[in-house]
C-alpha cells in the first residue's frame, strides 16, 4: 500500500484530460468535501493501550473483511442505468461525485497516514481503513461510467488543495462523518426496503452492508478518543461542539439542496435528515460527553436560516457580476452569524458508557 493511487490502479482508468466532473471534484466550494492532511509525528504517538483488549477486536473484524467481494457490479447488472427522470439526472450525479470524492478524501489521509507512522496500531488501522474507501471509490466509479463519467482521482490527489487539520481534529471530524454516512446510508436503505418500486437505482442495495463499513471505522475512532480521555475534555469539548454542529449544518444544507433526489425516493429532506441526527446524536453518546439539544425549536430555526441564506448565496453565484461579488460574503458573513447562535444554545450532558463498543442495530 505505497499510495492512494496504488489501491485505486486496478479499479481506476486513469483520464486523458481534465473532464468536467474532475474539474467539478477539485471545488472548494464551502460545502464541499475536503482533502485532508495532518501532524503524522503526533499521530504516530497515538496510544490504545487502555483499550487493548478492545481495540484487539476490533481489528480481527477488519482482518476478517467480510465486504471483500461486495463492491462488484454484478455481470447481470451489465446494462446502463444512466436513464434516470430529466429532472433528477444532476442531483443524482452531483450526489455521486460529492460521494466518490469523499471517500477518495478518506483512502487518500488513511494510505498517507500507513505511510508515514511507525505505530503499528496506527499503521494496521489506516491501512484497513485505507482499504475499505478505495473500494467505495472505485464502486462508486463503475456506476459513474454509465453516465459517461469518470472522476481522474489520480489527477485529483495531486491538484486538489489539502486543509492541515490537528490529528484529534481528524478524530472528531471522521468519526462523525463516518457515523452519520452509516445513518444516512441505513435510512435510505430502510426507506427503500417498505418500498423497492422506488428504488430508481441499483447502488442502493448496497448500501446496507456499505454503511457498516462506515459504522466500524467510526467505531475505531471512537476507540482512539475513549483511550485518550483528554480529547473529550476541558476546552475539547467545545471543539466537540463545533464539530458536531458543522457537520450537522453542512448535511442539512446539502440535503436540502437536492430535493429532486429526495423526491423521487419520496422522502422529505427535512424529516430525512431530523430522522438521520437523532440517530447520530444517540451513536455519539458513546465517546463525547455532550450531544446537541435537538429538541430545542432554535436549533431547526437556524438550519433553515442558514439554509436560505445559502439558497441565496447560490441564486448570486449563478448571476455572478459585481453585486455577487459582494452580496455572496455578506451572505456568508450573516450565515456564520447564524451559525454562532446555533453555537451557543444549550446542550445535554451525559456520563460516558462504561463499555464503548457498539452494534449497528439502526
Amino acid at each position: 500500500m505505497e499510495s492512494a493511487e496504488s489501491l485505486l490502479r486496478d479499479q481506476i482508468p486513469v483520464a486523458p484530460q481534465i473532464n468536467d466532473s474532475t474539474k467539478k471534484a477539485l471545488q472548494d466550494a464551502m460545502l464541499s468535501p475536503r482533502f485532508y492532511t495532518t501532524d503524522f509525528t503526533e499521530v504516530d504517538r497515538t496510544n490504545i493501550d487502555a483499550l487493548r483488549s478492545e481495540w484487539n477486536v476490533l481489528m480481527a473484524e477488519f482482518a476478517a473483511d467480510i465486504n471483500s467481494d461486495h463492491f462488484q457490479r454484478p455481470a447481470d447488472m451489465s446494462k446502463n442505468y444512466s436513464n434516470v427522470d430529466p429532472e433528477l439526472y444532476d442531483e443524482f450525479v452531483d450526489f455521486l461525485i460529492s460521494s466518490i470524492t469523499s471517500e477518495f478524501s478518506g483512502c487518500i489521509l488513511y494510505a498517507e497516514i500507513k505511510r508515514k507512522v511507525k505505530n503499528e496500531d496506527m499503521k494496521l488501522l489506516y491501512g484497513y481503513m485505507a482499504r475499505d474507501e478505495s473500494r467505495h471509490a472505485g464502486f462508486i466509479n463503475q456506476w459513474l461510467k454509465d453516465f459517461d463519467i469518470g472522476i481522474d482521482l489520480g489527477f485529483l490527489a495531486k491538484a486538489k488543495k489539502y486543509t492541515y487539520f490537528k490529528p484529534k481534529f481528524i478524530y472528531y471530524a471522521t468519526y462523525l462523518s463516518e457515523k452519520i454516512g452509516y445513518a444516512r446510508y441505513i435510512t435510505i436503505f430502510r426507506e427503500l426496503e417498505k418500498k423497492p418500486e422506488l428504488r430508481f437505482h441499483p447502488i442502493f442495495l448496497w448500501f446496507e452492508r456499505w454503511c457498516n463499513d462506515e459504522f466500524r471505522h467510526g467505531e475505531a475512532f471512537a476507540l482512539i478518543m475513549r483511550a485518550n480521555p483528554h480529547l473529550l475534555t476541558g476546552l475539547n469539548k467545545y471543539w466537540i461542539r463545533f464539530f458536531c454542529l458543522a457537520v450537522y449544518s453542512t448535511m442539512y444544507v446539502r440535503d436540502h439542496s437536492r430535493p429532486q433526489l429526495y423526491k423521487a425516493m419520496q422522502i422529505s429532506p427535512t424529516d430525512y435528515d431530523k430522522k438521520v441526527l437523532r440517530i447520530t446524536n444517540e451513536i455519539t453518546k458513546q465517546v463525547f460527553p455532550i450531544t446537541l439539544n435537538l429538541d430545542d425549536p432554535r436549533f431547526y430555526e437556524c438550519m433553515n436560516q442558514m439554509l436560505a441564506l445559502f439558497q441565496k448565496m447560490d441564486v448570486y453565484k449563478a448571476r455572478g457580476g459585481l453585486l455577487a461579488k459582494v452580496m455572496v460574503p455578506l451572505l456568508g458573513i450573516r450565515a456564520g452569524l447564524v451559525f454562532a447562535r446555533a453555537y451557543f444554545l444549550p446542550v445535554h450532558n451525559h456520563e460516558l458508557p462504561r463499555n464503548v463498543r457498539l452494534v449497528p442495530s439502526w
